[in-house]
């Protein structure tokens, strides 16, 4: 039995017999990935057949959003996990399994990068084009507003600043200026239409299904924190991704993919939504991978930090991003953005 903080995990006995009352009786189950949060899957097997188990303990996580995004993907025709069984109270889920093929596996084989990025771009293109023309019901899905894009932008002053100062808190006057920055470029996120924003859209979360034509051939991953918010923030979660440099070439061709998809949408206005929505992410995870390794030891993630101040260095060059820019020229110099010990 793996050990737990009652608080947030669930015990075996209870796993157990929610297996079985799915049908899974006596099945084998092993760890399939842990993520970012107190969430994590199993593999379950019993003979030939296999599912995933998503363990999602109360109060901390709950498999609700995941349900609810994933209905409405399936709906529209796109490779989400279908559930098999379900105990929402308890945090319990059993999923399709889609397999092992991640499109960070598949480019890891030596499968083309252009290829795959192709496929990303296009099944965003087809899910953006039918939230426009299905006129979706948004009425259980928060907006990706300003409060909330403040709230992440502030992880970094909350976490990276005191790790790399010694641990001494940052002041909230530093803090105000910081997202005062912030609210004077936000705006400019705003000049594309809204969608169905997934949130995490990147090469690891994303499966290569053998088998299936088209956009059906992307499967699609954690997208329980899905928002309604701009076209142009799961273009840079794939493009501008944390854990993996991306060529500028493919960055280019995706970029160029994309808009011509849309040839109404104002292309200054998404560079403008892509850049500002591109740094406000990065800023984030800046925050969220040094919370990360010091609060819960979760240190592997320090390996991605310098990428990530290369693309937020990169995007602070953008106009639309100049008093962010500037906040950043003050009051982080070139020393202080490093690897937190």
């Amino acid at each position: 039995m793996r050990g737990f903080d009652a608080m947030t995990a669930i015990g075996d006995d209870t796993i157990e017999a929610f297996l079985a009352a799915a049908g899974w009786s006596g099945a084998a189950r092993r760890l399939l990935a842990a993520d970012a949060s107190f969430r994590h899957y199993d593999r379950v097997t019993l003979g030939d057949a296999r599912a995933v188990l998503m363990v999602a303990p109360p109060p901390k996580e709950s498999v609700a959003p995941f349900l609810r995004v994933a209905a409405r993907l399936i709906d529209m025709g796109f490779s989400a996990p279908r559930p098999l069984h379900v105990d929402e109270p308890t945090g319990l889920l059993l999923l399709e399994d889609l397999g092992d093929r991640t499109f960070t596996r598949a480019l890891a084989e030596g499968a083309a990068e252009a290829a795959l990025y192709e496929l990303a771009i296009d099944t965003l293109i087809a899910l953006h084009r039918s939230w426009r023309a299905g006129a979706q019901d948004r009425a259980d899905l928060p907006p990706y507003d300003e409060a909330r894009l403040l709230g992440e932008a502030a992880l970094l002053t909350e976490c990276f600043l005191p790790a790399v100062r010694g641990g001494r808190e940052t002041s909230g006057a530093l803090t105000d200026t910081y997202l005062e920055a912030w609210r004077a470029v936000l705006p400019g996120a705003r000049g594309v239409p809204e969608t169905l924003v997934l949130r995490d859209y990147h090469v690891d979360n994303l499966m290569l299904l053998e088998g299936r034509a088209g956009t059906a051939a992307c499967g699609l991953l954690d997208f329980q924190d899905s928002v309604i918010g701009p076209v142009s923030y799961d273009v840079v979660s794939l493009l501008e991704d944390a854990r993996r440099d991306v060529s500028p070439t493919t960055v280019e061709a995706m970029l160029t993919r994309y808009l011509d998809a849309f040839p109404d949408l104002n292309r200054a206005a998404f560079r403008d939504s892509y850049a500002i929505l591109g740094a406000q992410r990065t800023a984030k995870i800046i925050g969220i991978f040094t919370r990360l390794a010091r609060r819960d030891g979760k240190t592997a993630y320090l390996r991605h930090m310098p990428r990530l101040w290369r693309l937020l260095e990169a995007g602070l060059k953008a106009p639309a991003l100049a008093p962010v820019a500037a906040w950043f020229e003050r009051e982080i110099p070139a020393e202080e953005r490093i690897v937190p010990s």
